[in-house]
């Protein structure tokens, strides 16, 4: 006999805890934190609920009767380092306010290197997402446009800095495993990146390098990729 089907359950419609029976040793706020260290120091592939559980110091079983699945752990997590941004009375200019947002989620998601892994819409309307969200509209009070266009700026703008975060990542991770330094690295791959453009074969190569040979301005590079992006919505005219 087939069993029940599935049935999709958002961990924010249950409540926390019923009126009944002793009051529970542990809150969300507790997993949440619990499961952020862990991930913090180990990654988020240290994520589990028998980890998370010892870190509590309960029984792993104990933990499903907070917690029904992994992904409700991860959706936890993602609310957590949400509540960290920070929220200001916006200032009236849109776009340096929601400079000072990417600069933020930048920021924060460096010091959660896992964050840009779990970054979803599915995990976008947990409590304090839904707070963030709100900052966000705020900010953009003086953009006439629906607010259909301005939860897209959002979504754009971030996902711009977790595409630029998640190569700053995966660029850093892949310098620790070298045997060399990241700077003897770069001064190999430029000589042989000289020789190739000297041999004529790529005029425009040439052209370009000639123009600015370097070195990259990363934060300049960041900062270039926000404003397109604000370009992008800015009133026309």
């Amino acid at each position: 006999m087939a069993g029940r089907a599935a049935v999709p359950e958002v961990i924010w419609a249950r409540p926390e805890r019923t009126g009944r029976g002793p009051k529970p040793a542990y809150t969300r706020a507790d997993i949440a934190a619990a499961a952020v260290r862990i991930a913090d120091a180990q990654g988020l592939d240290a994520v589990s609920m028998r980890h998370v559980a010892a870190e509590l110091g309960c029984g792993t079983m104990s933990l499903y009767n907070y917690v029904p699945r992994k992904e409700d752990l991860h959706e936890l997590m993602v609310d957590a380092v949400s509540g960290e941004h920070e929220q200001w009375e916006p200032s009236g200019d849109w776009r340096a306010d929601m400079l000072r947002v990417g600069r933020q989620t930048r920021e924060l998601m460096h010091r959660h290197p896992w964050l840009p892994r779990l970054m979803s819409p599915v995990y976008g309307f947990s409590p304090n997402a839904l707070r963030y969200l709100e900052h966000c509209l705020a900010c953009l009070d003086p953009l006439d446009m629906t607010y259909g266009m301005k939860m897209q700026f959002v979504g754009m703008l971030n996902g711009v800095v977790t595409m630029y975060v998640s190569n700053e990542l995966a660029t850093a991770e892949r310098t620790r495993s070298l045997p060399w330094s990241a700077e003897q690295e770069n001064a190999a791959r430029i000589g042989y990146l000289g020789s190739q453009v000297a041999t004529g074969a790529y005029p425009r190569l040439a052209a370009a390098f000639s123009e600015d040979p370097g070195p990259i301005d990363l934060e300049a590079v960041f900062a270039f990729a926000l404003e397109r992006v604000l370009d992008a919505f800015a009133p026309k005219g």
